[in-house]
């Protein structure tokens, strides 16, 4: 039997797993392996990691405890309990201002990975047009692709502030789509949403009879301007979801837990391809969720962490020549790459960030899409807060050391 003529051409057909190119992120692994067996005496630090760097709460973990031993825990969740519907509508309205029906305009997920991907499903037919913002999350454009779904690819510049261009789309495409991912505040570019963004956004939506589906994972980390939710705009229920997680707001990244919500018909059509793929995320941890998700006070002192982070690697970038702020959002400062180090010159930022790795023991991550960018995450390692300092110093040290030219 040859299985290699019995691959979907959708992941590469009869040349899948044959290819030697490698992913940026496995180049990554790979330098800071080398870079770890060239300087074994030398700390790694890792701004590249896009995951919380503390454990959730503990009135979460302690909830989970609990939960976990109740028998009436251990069955199927199926689209969701009860709860933990209850307790994601309570969240939208304490933290959103948004007023939710739990019953019909909201859904549970296990993560917001797999709610990414199912989408697409629920809407997406072959040659169907689907808009996605680059640099991003690769997921926003994966399983639209596998359906056979045209995908655009909206560059985010400076020049427009971090936006997609709307006017520079041609309004034939337009017509033609089914769907427009977006995820604000936006991972790598940390800017955030502003009400007459998302007013634009459903007004393109409404014109062109398009869906909306707006990444909220980073919506408690907001630092310029109040938590937005696009649901809380004019008509924005009527022609977006919203998908909230929470791994960054609660540190809960391996627990595998969010939720969809916005437009009733939307949800009802999530939960109807969810129902065929999953069977809910365990009881246990949606129970636990419970226990957290509505206190604003547990997200607010997540929230000042990363800010404190932020500012103090702010002025350290600043310092050896990047052109560093504070974002909008999100744990990410997404910054111009440098052309050169000493004698050094690099074409685009991943040669940047290879060489920070492999000369300076400094990991990054590089994006090319849209111009050459590193970004430094604040969800670097430490042994707490005081040893931030420590951190950020070293790196200001060795960034100075490497003489970078921008």
């Amino acid at each position: 039997m040859d299985i290699q003529k019995l691959f979907a051409d959708r992941i590469g057909g009869e040349q899948f797993g044959l290819s030697n190119e490698v992913y940026k992120f496995g180049k990554i692994k790979a330098a800071k392996a080398e870079a770890r067996r060239n300087k074994p005496g030398v700390e790694l630090l890792d701004f590249g990691v896009g995951e919380p760097d503390r454990m959730a709460p503990e009135a979460i973990r302690a909830a989970l405890k609990t939960a976990v031993d109740k028998p009436e825990n251990r069955g199927y969740a199926d689209n969701g309990s009860d709860e933990f519907k209850q307790a994601a509508a309570k969240y939208m309205r304490d933290f959103f201002g948004v007023d939710l029906d739990w019953k019909s305009e909201l859904n549970h997920c296990v993560g917001c990975k797999p709610a990414l991907a199912m989408l697409p499903l629920c809407f997406v037919n072959p040659g169907d047009v689907v808009f996605k913002t680059v640099p991003g999350y690769p997921v926003l454009g994966t399983y639209s692709s596998y359906l056979g779904a045209e995908l655009h690819s909206l560059p985010l510049s400076g020049a427009n502030s971090f936006y997609p261009d709307l006017d520079a789309i041609d309004p034939a495409l337009a017509e033609r789509a089914k769907l427009f991912y977006i995820n604000y505040p936006n991972n790598p570019t940390g800017q955030a949403a502003t009400p007459d963004f998302f007013d634009r956004m459903i007004e393109f939506a409404e014109r062109h009879n398009i869906l909306i589906v707006q990444d909220a994972a980073y919506a408690t980390l907001n630092y310029a301007q109040e938590r937005l939710s696009i649901l809380s705009r004019p008509g924005g229920k009527d022609v977006a979801v919203e998908l909230h997680s929470m791994s960054k707001s609660y540190n809960m990244t391996g627990w595998r837990l969010g939720f969809v919500a916005g437009s009733a018909k939307a949800v009802a059509a999530f939960a109807e391809i969810k129902d065929n793929t999953d069977s809910g995320q365990f009881k246990a941890i949606q129970e636990a969720a419970c226990a957290g998700i509505a206190d604003v006070q547990l997200s607010e002192d997540i929230r000042e962490h990363y800010r404190r982070r932020l500012e103090k690697l702010v002025d350290a970038l600043r310092a050896v020549g990047f052109d560093a702020e504070m974002p909008g959002g999100t744990f990410y400062l997404y910054l111009p790459a440098p052309k050169a180090a000493g004698d050094t010159s690099f074409a685009n930022a991943e040669e940047a960030s290879q060489y920070l790795i492999r000369e300076h023991c400094i990991s990054t991550v590089p994006w090319d899409d849209a111009g050459a960018f590193l970004r430094f995450s604040a969800t670097f390692e430490s042994d707490g807060d005081a040893d931030d300092e420590r951190v950020i110093d070293e790196v200001r040290r060795r960034l100075s050391a490497a003489d970078l030219k921008f």
